[in-house]
């Protein structure tokens, strides 16, 4: 018996197949000729095309590599814990801050290379890790510089320090494909002043932006009432005393995070939203009539008990969703496909293609990038086996 020869059809399948292109396959299959791609789809039908194709089932997942499109990469030294919210932060993020940094941001980008992910939307803590992350040409994706800032009165001269450092940034040339982006913390940490500005910045100069939104069920509360948990636990020599300074209007029922937002303008310059796992119906009708992409987080709202992004809602109003796993110490790795395979269990209803998509085409989407094809005559990558 002959045996083959390198030029001999491979029939790789697997339980999803999403070829960067439409909605995808489930199951799925990729015929391989040499190393370049010669058909991608249904199992069956690649069988009848190529009779004589060697069939192997390589794994649940063949796709192009995911964009993590939410990290903080300079928590990747602290240790994994999972806590509730308002726990985790003082046992977590406050105990192990002095391994916050560019030691860590530097770990995080190694691990992410390693991954071959197809891209990154890091949070940029400070300048320093900035400038390191901004050095090396194995990252792809976007950098968001993070503003706090809750005083109203301090917002011009905030502002004026961010613009300072983005533009500092930008003149001295970035990689090829990364960019610089803003992120003003939480609709909760940052004044109605400075988040109109940096809104406005960003939109002006084309800057992709970033806000964590309705993570934790207090944050509505807050929105309501301008007390709760999220308001005892703040910092409060950093903040004002009421909340309804830092909004620049008084808290009411019915006030969400998401319709503040959308009253103040800021939806209307399409950013990303990330979480957004609290939110009400006629939020997320505002997002998709903004045309805002939003991030989920699997793993990290269920090990801070922040409770369940829903994601059927979201796509039945058709938001684009990306992936993202936070930092590794509320998400447990930087690996995205270990948060489409928690979401996989998390949503048995959800059809596994639509995970996938989006940890595919919703990250590239979210980063301004485009998603490589795995299409007849595309070269194949032994990385498109998840």
């Amino acid at each position: 018996m002959t045996a083959p020869g390198p030029y001999t059809p491979r029939l790789l399948t697997c339980d999803v197949l999403y070829t960067g292109m439409g909605g995808g396959h489930a199951p799925g299959g990729v015929v391989v000729v040499g190393e370049t791609v010669a058909a991608t789809g249904d199992p069956a039908e690649l069988r009848r095309a190529y009779p004589h194709a060697r069939e192997e089932h390589v794994g649940g997942v063949i796709a192009p590599p995911p964009v993590n499109a939410h990290t903080h990469l300079d928590m990747s030294a602290y240790d994994f814990q999972a806590l509730p919210y308002f726990r985790w932060l003082p046992e977590v993020v406050v105990a192990q801050r002095e391994l916050r940094g560019v030691g860590g941001a530097q770990a995080g980008a190694d691990t992410l290379a390693r991954l071959g992910v197809g891209g990154v939307g890091d949070i940029v803590w400070s300048p320093d890790v900035m400038d390191a992350l901004l050095d090396r040409n194995d990252l792809t994706g976007v950098l968001y510089f993070e503003v706090l800032g809750a005083f109203p009165e301090h917002a011009e001269e905030r502002f004026a320090a961010l613009r300072a450092r983005i533009e500092g940034w930008r003149a001295r040339g970035l990689p090829e494909g990364l960019r610089v982006g803003v992120t003003p913390h939480t609709p909760f940490t940052v004044s109605h002043r400075l988040l109109r500005l940096v809104t406005e910045y960003a939109h002006g100069e084309g800057l992709p932006m970033q806000i964590h939104v309705a993570e934790h069920p207090s944050e509505p509360e807050l929105f309501e009432t301008g007390a709760g948990p999220l308001w005892e636990h703040r910092l409060k020599p950093f903040t004002p005393d009421t909340f309804a300074q830092v909004i620049g209007r008084d808290p009411e029922p019915g006030l969400t995070p998401v319709r503040y937002l959308d009253e103040l303008g800021v939806l209307e310059r399409r950013p990303t939203l990330i979480h957004m796992v609290n939110v009400t119906l006629d939020d997320i009708a505002r997002v998709a009539r903004a045309g805002c992409a939003v991030v989920t987080c699997p793993r990290s709202n269920h090990h801070l008990e922040c409770g369940v992004f829903p994601w059927a809602a979201y796509a039945a109003a058709g938001v684009e969703v990306a992936v993202g796993t936070d930092s590794v110490a509320s998400g447990g790795s930087l690996d995205v496909r270990d948060d489409v395979a928690f979401a996989r269990t998390l949503y048995p209803d959800l059809d596994p293609r639509v995970l996938v998509r989006a940890a595919v085409k919703g990250g590239h989407r979210v980063l301004g990038s485009r998603a490589p094809f795995l299409r007849r005559g595309e070269p194949w990558r032994d990385a498109y086996v998840w």
